[in-house]
């Protein structure tokens, strides 16, 4: 039995479509079901159970036997909202009491971190534990991730294995409810199919010309792969990289959808809005040592494979993963 929080949303329906796909049925989906677009990602799923999220911990001492493995994704993304409280409550309170339950009841854990929790990036994209209390997050989505990162690393009492995942810029099918919060993926793609071009953020910093702007991309079936591997084989216990290695710019992005669409590029530089200027990143890479020193072998999709596969198999025609 395997529980997977948020798992109507666009990385938990992913993780359970990929777990459907190599045997693994017995499933308890976590989540608020109150939301009709995104219940769409979960039809066709092979699951157990769905239990609301804010009854999970009431009815999982009713069921019978516990889980066998918690795969807690659920959490507020949104980097614009900047309501510390509902952070506070879904991602740090939350996710404590996850963890709290796990260790008691001896279940390991994976849980979202994010890259958000490195900032402008002045210590790095080391995932070590060593720079965790440096971090210096850009927002308080951010704050909350590296917050409980913090409280985790100074727990005595821990699952029998735990893995904190930091995302970087995952993309990929099941987005389509997260409006503005999708992937630069999913909303280029619908920018070229309304007006044929697609603006880029004009680069406002001296070392980078427009569209130089780096990011790790990572396709989320590359994620759920990890995931997979993290759940079978419980390596070391720790906080995680997930990335791609490769930071690409964003020109490279806008040409990879241009070309999964066979559509001319037609690619337009506007400015970057004043009030995300002082915080906008432009860098990111994850050093991916620390998985692979695991024992983790898996190739990472190309931005160009992952985009092509996105479009072709999913954007364009409206399916689901």
């Amino acid at each position: 039995m395997i529980v997977v929080t948020g798992a109507a949303g666009f990385i938990g329906s992913c993780m359970i479509s990929h777990l459907n796909k190599v045997g693994y049925n017995n499933i308890i989906a976590v989540d608020d079901f109150t939301r009709e677009d995104k219940n769409k990602n979960l039809e066709g799923k092979d699951l157990a159970l769905r239990i609301g999220r804010d009854i999970f911990f009431d009815q999982v001492s009713g069921l019978s036997g516990k889980p066998d493995f918690v795969i807690h994704l659920g959490a507020r993304t949104d980097t614009a909202e900047f309501d510390h409280r509902v952070f506070d409550r879904l991602n740090l309170g939350y996710s404590k009491r996850m963890w709290e339950f796990c260790a008691s009841k001896r279940i390991p854990l994976i849980y979202a971190s994010s890259a958000a929790t490195y900032g402008m990036g002045e210590h790095g994209y080391r995932d070590d534990h060593q720079l965790v209390d440096q971090l210096r997050p850009l927002n308080p989505y951010g704050e909350s991730k590296n917050e409980f990162d913090k409280w985790v690393l100074r727990q005595d009492k821990k699952p029998p294995f735990w893995a904190g995942l930091k995302f970087f810029n995952v993309y990929g099918p099941n987005e389509y409810h997260k409006g503005r919060m999708a992937s630069v993926i999913y909303h280029a793609f619908h920018q070229i199919s309304n007006t044929g071009g697609l603006n880029l953020f004009r680069s406002h910093h001296p070392n980078y010309q427009d569209g130089q702007q780096q990011r790790d991309f990572i396709y989320v079936k590359d994620l759920t792969r990890i995931m997979l591997w993290l759940m079978e084989k419980t390596p070391e216990s720790a906080l995680y990289n997930t990335g791609s290695g490769r930071a690409r710019t964003f020109l490279d992005l806008g040409k990879a959808v241009f070309d999964a669409m066979k559509t001319p590029h037609n690619i337009r530089f506007i400015d970057t809005p004043r009030d995300i200027r002082d915080k906008y990143q432009y860098y990111t890479r994850a050093p991916m040592e620390k998985l692979k020193n695991q024992g983790y072998t898996h190739e990472f999709a190309t931005l160009e494979e992952g985009v092509r596969d996105y479009v072709s198999h999913y954007l364009a025609k409206g399916k689901f993963y």
